[in-house]
């Protein structure tokens, strides 16, 4: 596979007059010369500004670093580009399924010209409701075609898009709406998902009840054509002006792309968070559209459909973050594959039968999603559904090593596996990859372009293939421009800035190989630490969960004042099991001999559910502080749940084990 970070070590030698030889040479350059390199990367893409500016970042601070001041752009008048590229004349920009859809063998293609014709009606539509640059659109949609066409609408008049996904209940689309007073809202009467309907029109009514600020309610019609309740919504004891998507559709107004100052609100994304409100997350879109660029083209090896077919489909919900790096595949050109429903209804293989369907050549999912197809046997090159798929993407959460064999074995030998780590904080990798260097299982290749990460021990020194937090040195132009309504910046400073002045950390524990290589281990401020002795709570998780019986586990390590620590072990067994002393001891066997000694629990303990949050990251924080003392609604969100019921168990053995360690 030709890596396309040689193609572009190549052209900045030749117009910086350069020898790079090497990938990490290339990085290296990037973040010792961020101006040269950022504006390289402007050149390269092509990238055009409205009015001029004289350099990428004049002062490399943070926080408050300024980006290409100056410069007027517009996110979508990139995505838009492209369709009046006579290449990509006969290719779909977009093509969709649901669970239905995927059952009656049925697809949805928009082309380049007909997307942007939908997205310049919309957004006439908009406008026709007085939406203007810096106001709120908000919007309750599942990922679908008509998320993608009002995002890109929102976004071409210059105002800010905040999303989230059916899934989610009503206090947590509250506790996020309610933060930035959106003016209108998009929103689905129902979602589907795993074949079982859901009337989302009570959701909508307690919305616009709690949410003075919307004016405009904008329907997306989803029940009927599910199957659901045939009787049309109509919003009770409610002011504001109602309108039914096909309506804004047929807008007669058209509105191109307007520019933007560089570091404009693109969109407000929120942290999952474990208590409060969640974080509302400004990114601007200049920033968002140059390191999604470099993102998708370095460190995804994708490029435009013309060149390349490329398809890219990356499973997730609107609720994620990786729904915003799918969408903007389009920026350069490329296809992409959107899925709506769950991944493996009816059967384990429904998303590769899917991919395999629409030639899907970049194949992307959360970390849990491959390690579950492992564990059901599911087997895509043996079905014949790996023929298209070039490369793997993963993130979410650490891929082990059994992951990315499954990969070869399971998909294709050749397989790149592109895994990558960064986050919705900075909308964009800090750890990726690249097909020029090897892989190592268990390692991502290497830290990303123009992402000058380190890890650090507590006083604030780099360490070499030893573990510390994850820390960023230079700015990203992705980085948050704000968080909504903070005011003096106060939570954005304590959410980065509060243990390294100046230095970002991420939250993450990190170890750089000698290689280059990266490997995360879990969140730094869940990390177990017996005796002076740290590991991340992903390698318990590896060993443990390689057991056939073992579904899903989580570990915390608690320290009492004055007492020896507790390290209690929750695992969840196939339906119809049961932990017996033969299982306990061949557990801690396996943690005693892949591990170490050190790091067998003190306990290993069967539930039914492991708490998770909406991306699904498991919540071990809020379990360590209920086994601290605290109580459950001083320590967790529930609406930033996906099972908020589980954390009913843990309350209950927290207070059992107080009770016993007197």
């Amino acid at each position: 596979m030709q890596a396309n970070t040689v193609k572009l070590r190549e052209w900045v030698n030749e117009r910086q007059g350069l020898s790079l030889s090497s990938y990490e040479a290339l990085r290296s350059w990037s973040v010792t010369e961020p101006d040269k390199f950022w504006s390289c990367l402007w050149a390269y893409f092509d990238l055009h500004s409205q009015a001029p500016f004289a350099h990428a970042i004049a002062e490399p601070r943070m926080p408050g670093a300024v980006w290409f001041e100056g410069a007027r752009v517009n996110y979508v008048e990139q995505v838009m580009r492209h369709a009046q590229d006579e290449r990509l004349a006969d290719t779909p920009a977009v093509i969709f399924r649901n669970e239905r859809m995927q059952q009656e063998g049925k697809t949805i293609q928009i082309g380049w010209r007909e997307l942007a014709s939908r997205v310049a009606h919309i957004a006439g539509a908009l406008q026709a409701m007085g939406v203007k640059e810096g106001d709120r659109v908000a919007a309750y949609l599942p990922n679908t075609p008509e998320a993608l066409i009002a995002f890109l609408a929102c976004a071409s008049l210059g105002a800010i898009w905040s999303v989230c996904a059916p899934d989610m209940g009503v206090g947590t689309v509250q506790d996020r709406f309610r933060q930035i007073q959106p003016s209108v809202l998009l929103a689905c009467d129902g979602s589907v998902y795993g074949g079982k309907v859901a009337d989302r029109r009570p959701l909508i009514t307690s919305l616009l009840q709690t949410l003075p600020s919307i004016a405009h309610l904008v329907l997306v019609p989803v029940l009927q054509a599910s199957g659901g309740p045939e009787a049309p919504y109509v919003p009770d004891n409610w002011h504001g002006q109602f309108h039914q998507w096909a309506e804004c559709e047929a807008c007669p107004t058209q509105v191109a792309p307007q520019a933007v100052a560089f570091h404009h609100p693109l969109w407000v994304v929120y942290s999952s968070g474990t208590t409060g409100l969640p974080k509302p997350i400004v990114h601007g879109h200049g920033g968002v559209m140059l390191e999604m660029l470099k993102l998708h083209h370095c460190h995804l090896n994708l490029l435009p459909s013309w060149e390349a077919n490329d398809r890219l489909h990356w499973y997730s919900s609107t609720g994620w973050v990786m729904w915003n790096l799918q969408m903007s595949a389009l920026l350069q050109g490329t296809t992409i594959c959107l899925y709506d429903g769950h991944p493996s209804f009816p059967q384990a293989d429904t998303l590769w039968r899917f991919a395999h369907d629409l030639k899907v050549t970049l194949f992307g999912g959360g970390a849990a999603y491959y390690t579950g197809c492992m564990k059901a046997g599911v087997d895509p090159h043996a079905l014949g559904l790996s023929e298209h798929i070039r490369t793997l993407g993963s993130t979410g959460s650490p891929l082990p090593p059994e992951g990315y064999a499954w990969g070869h074995a399971a998909v294709r030998q050749d397989v790149w596996w592109a895994v990558i780590s960064g986050g919705t904080d900075i909308a964009s990798a800090f750890l990726g990859g690249t097909p020029e260097l090897p892989t190592i299982p268990g390692q991502m290749q290497a830290r990303c372009l123009g992402a000058d990460v380190q890890a650090w021990d507590e006083n604030g020194q780099p360490l070499t293939d030893a573990v510390g937090e994850l820390v960023c040195l230079q700015p990203m132009p992705s980085m948050p421009v704000k968080f909504w309504g903070d005011e003096g910046h106060k939570r954005y400073l304590d959410s980065y800035f509060d243990v390294y002045p100046g230095v970002w950390r991420h939250g993450d524990w990190l170890q750089i190989t000698p290689s280059g290589g990266t490997i995360i281990y879990g969140r730094s401020d869940a990390t177990l630490n017996r005796h002076g002795h740290r590991l991340g709570t992903s390698e318990v998780y590896r060993v443990v969960e390689a057991e056939p019986e073992v579904i899903d586990s989580l570990v915390v390590d608690i320290e009492f004042l004055g007492k020896p620590s507790y390290m209690p072990l929750f695992v969840v067994l196939k339906p119809g099991l049961d932990l017996d002393s033969a299982l306990v001891q061949r557990l801690k066997q396996r943690i005693r001999e892949g591990l170490s000694p050190r790091f067998v629990p003190d306990d290993i303990v069967q539930v039914e559910a492991i708490p998770r949050t909406l991306t699904g990251k498991k919540q071990e924080l809020p379990v360590k502080k209920l086994m601290l003392g605290r109580d459950l609604a001083d320590v967790v969100n529930k609406d930033a749940c996906a099972n908020p019921q589980a954390f009913d168990w843990y309350v209950d053995f927290a207070k059992a084990r107080a009770r016993q360690a007197g």
